[in-house]
């Protein structure tokens, strides 16, 4: 059970880290790999905002590794969270809301219509300043009022 429990706590905890690496590295020093992910005429190939992904599986594989070598230890188990966020991350961010793979296009769910459409008013700068709504999984709490409110 503390196992699981190690797991849930540090995908919760991806989700701060996420936000502030966003929010001061991507649209910080390391805004020239995702400029691009913010230009408006990006046609959902691959982008240099892409080699993040690699950057932040590297420490998910690494742990992984470490822990399996240790006998599935505490290590493990956080490179599983980590690595379980990531694959969330890739799912609900690459694939539903860029729409990489045409998939639950016309959601009516409530909570991913309110994280998609955070997401777009994040999108709607295309420089690195002025941004919002950072987050991934959790988004500020009015676009979940505007979608959970609704009769």
């Amino acid at each position: 059970m503390i196992n699981v429990l190690i797991v849930l706590a540090v995908f919760i905890a991806m989700e701060g880290f996420t936000w502030v690496v966003h929010k001061y590295v991507m649209h910080g020093f390391m805004w020239r790999w995702h400029a691009d992910h913010h230009d408006p005429r990006h046609d959902k190939s691959l982008e240099k905002n892409d080699y993040f992904f690699v950057v932040f599986a590297l420490p998910a594989i690494a742990l992984l590794y470490m822990g399996s070598l240790q006998g599935y230890n505490t290590t493990f188990y956080i490179g599983l969270g980590i690595a379980l966020y990531g694959m969330a991350y890739f799912f609900v961010h690459d694939i539903f809301i860029h729409q990489r793979l045409p998939i639950l296009k016309k959601t009516k769910n409530p909570y991913l219509m309110a994280i998609r459409r955070a997401h777009k008013q994040h999108h709607k700068h295309v420089d690195k300043h002025h941004g919002e709504c950072f987050g991934f999984l959790w988004v500020p709490v009015q676009y979940f009022k505007m979608y959970f409110n609704k009769k």
